[in-house]
């Protein structure tokens, strides 16, 4: 199945619970600028490198993409520090969602801001049910997650209003679509 609008499928990469920004993007590459294309590239090669070594490398060395677009978590992803660069970082590398039980709000309002990628929540933590590695397909429109390597599949809670707004590519996208603000070009 190849993706499709709002159907994300490849391999997925799993972390535990209270997953922080810190883990996400360590504060030293915060001096990089998202909206200087190669600062924005090298910010993907750098996601996830804080996590501990228990975890495998989420961008391979020499690597400025993932080979995981779709990430399993479990509760409180995105805590710590509030930084627009921790999204960023993983849209950079490729993700295109995050499962999650729960996010830190100001992740989730920072991804949903930026456009980056979609906090998409569970019902209960399928960071036990999944291992890195597994292949998964994530339909935001029929709100399911399918494990096919486990041959299961999950119900997930729908975005709601904020689906419409990482559709358009971020809050400023949005309004512009919208009508709320004008555009660029006016």
């Amino acid at each position: 199945m190849a993706p499709s609008g709002k159907v994300f499928h490849g391999e997925c990469f799993v972390v535990q619970d209270n997953i922080d920004t810190d883990q996400i993007i360590p504060a030293e590459h915060l001096t990089l600028v998202p909206s200087k294309p190669d600062e924005y590239e090298k910010l993907g090669s750098l996601a996830l490198c804080g996590l501990p070594s228990n975890y495998p490398r989420f961008v391979c060395e020499g690597e400025m993409k993932t080979r995981y677009p779709i990430i399993i978590a479990g509760s409180n992803f995105g805590c710590g520090s509030s930084r627009e660069h921790a999204p960023v970082s993983l849209g950079a590398s490729g993700v295109k969602a995050v499962v999650a039980e729960s996010y830190a709000r100001i992740f989730f309002r920072n991804s949903v801001a930026t456009g980056e990628l979609y906090p998409v929540e569970s019902e209960f933590s399928l960071s036990k049910e999944f291992e890195t590695g597994n292949i998964v397909t994530l339909d935001l429109e029929s709100n399911v997650l399918i494990n096919h390597s486990q041959n299961k599949q999950y119900t997930l809670k729908p975005l709601g209003d904020a689906g419409p707004v990482i559709d358009a590519g971020g809050l400023f996208a949005f309004a512009r679509k919208t009508g709320m603000i004008s555009s660029a070009s006016a």
